[in-house]
């Protein structure tokens, strides 16, 4: 005999069960997204530059309606002409809305980029590196680079979408 069953009256054992159930359905579901932002949705697309694939360099897309704080960025690397965009990370997309995007795709000599020294770096602000970026060789026109010149706009909805950028000169 069950004399634990039989201790604890049936609405009390329907309750506990209630509860348990209650709590393995908040924590399913809080584990989705536990940056807060909302809703994202793959992005993915290819970068061609004069027809041949862009071989590295960043996308970024920057939100204009709904603009910051509603409207998030996000960002994917190019590798061999395809990139996958992340707003938190893990390539996660990006949120519902219109986007100016900027493109960067260069070869810097990073051997070149540090800085000598008792302990050599690689910084953003060092004399070195400044050199060294101001010497990369542009993979596309610097027009790209800046979302309000580069005349790229998408608009991300609410499923998987594929965005490609043909790039000119």
């Amino acid at each position: 005999m069950n004399r634990f069953k039989r201790s604890i009256p049936k609405i009390w054992q329907q309750v506990a069960v209630a509860l348990s159930v209650s709590a393995v359905v908040v924590v399913l579901g809080c584990g989705g997204d536990e940056s807060g932002l909302g809703s994202r949705y793959k992005v993915t697309g290819k970068v061609t530059y004069k027809d041949s694939p862009v071989p590295h360099g960043t996308v970024n897309f920057i939100p204009t309606k709904p603009p910051p704080p509603e409207g998030r960025a996000a960002s994917g690397q190019i590798k061999d002409g395809y990139y996958t965009l992340s707003t938190a990370g893990n390539d996660d997309g990006a949120l519902p809305g219109e986007y100016n995007v900027a493109i960067v795709a260069m070869d810097i000599d990073m051997a070149s980029a540090v800085s000598k020294g008792e302990l050599p770096k690689i910084h953003e602000g060092d004399a070195a590196y400044q050199k060294a970026h101001k010497n990369a060789k542009k993979l596309i026109p610097d027009k790209y680079g800046v979302s309000e010149t580069s005349g790229l706009k998408a608009t991300v909805g609410t499923s998987a979408k594929t965005i490609d950028f043909e790039l000119k000169d």
